[in-house]
């Protein structure tokens, strides 16, 4: 993929992750493509960092990986007896107590959780494999573009283990329990076509248009007033858990507020 238009100086860059920002547009681009951007603790504490670094100007975030791959998943030294260094290995944390592993995995959840918040819009622009915690990084994300190689697998069943970083509720949400169950069971490839015929993606596009396609949405994005589009967000986002009767009323109470607001009349 094709570096950013502008040449900004990075908010963050640490730990094979880059945070710039340009206006309303923050740009988190995953930065090991030598080893086809690999996850780990550190990344995912980078990850997490990049969110409570956001200033409050932003609107759009998009998330984007330098090189072929945008994560082949969790890095494999993560199941060697050693692990990470300086970091608990697997091991290490299986013979651990409960609440100690609960809060371990917890914290890594961390890095996949914020890209949700209602204040912005978060786009995952997505090339090559994304495999296990990086099909769970893009899922994070409101809108996938993918492009035309693209290849999800969610390979954690196969190796006997969960996907746990928060990508089994958006996966349900998108292509519905029966599909998702087979995707995570069988551990297969989704490509590009089957993404955006189920909904996984929004958009695929020939790979080297991919970051065109993707500033292009972002700038459609920003046409909304942002309140209006927090608003839509949310009622959105809470639709599949609310009834018919309680969502007409999340959405009169939304519109009483935006109709107050653009009248300047106060709470």
């Amino acid at each position: 993929m094709a570096s950013p238009a502008k040449d900004l100086g990075p908010v963050l860059d640490k730990d094979g992750v880059r945070l710039t920002v340009d206006d309303a547009i923050a740009t988190v681009t995953l930065t090991n493509p030598a080893k086809r951007n690999a996850q780990s603790p550190a990344l995912w504490r980078a990850l997490a960092e990049a969110g409570r670094l956001l200033p409050g100007a932003v609107r759009i975030v998009v998330l984007r990986a330098e090189g072929k791959s945008f994560s082949a998943g969790l890095d494999r030294q993560a199941f060697t007896p050693e692990g990470f260094d300086g970091e608990p290995s697997f091991i290490d944390l299986a013979r651990g107590g409960d609440a100690e592993l609960d809060a371990t995995i917890a914290e890594y959840q961390e890095a996949f959780t914020w890209w949700r918040r209602s204040d912005i819009v978060s786009v995952a622009a997505v090339q090559g494999h994304a495999i296990g915690a990086g099909f769970q990084l893009a899922l994070a994300c409101d809108l996938r573009v993918v492009a035309d190689d693209v290849q999800f697998a969610m390979r954690e069943t196969s190796l006997g283990l969960v996907p746990d970083l928060t990508g089994t509720h958006p996966l349900v949400g998108l292509v519905g329990y029966a599909r998702a169950l087979e995707i995570c069971a069988t551990g297969r490839f989704v490509t590009a076509e089957e993404s955006v015929a189920t909904g996984l993606a929004n958009l695929a596009v020939p790979a080297d248009q991919l970051d065109d396609a993707v500033r292009d949405l972002a700038s459609a994005l920003l046409a909304a007033p942002r309140d209006a589009l927090v608003e839509t967000k949310a009622l959105l986002r809470g639709a599949l858990d609310r009834d018919y009767e309680a969502q007409r009323v999340a959405e009169r109470a939304a519109q009483a507020r935006r109709l107050r607001d653009l009248a300047g009349i106060g709470d």
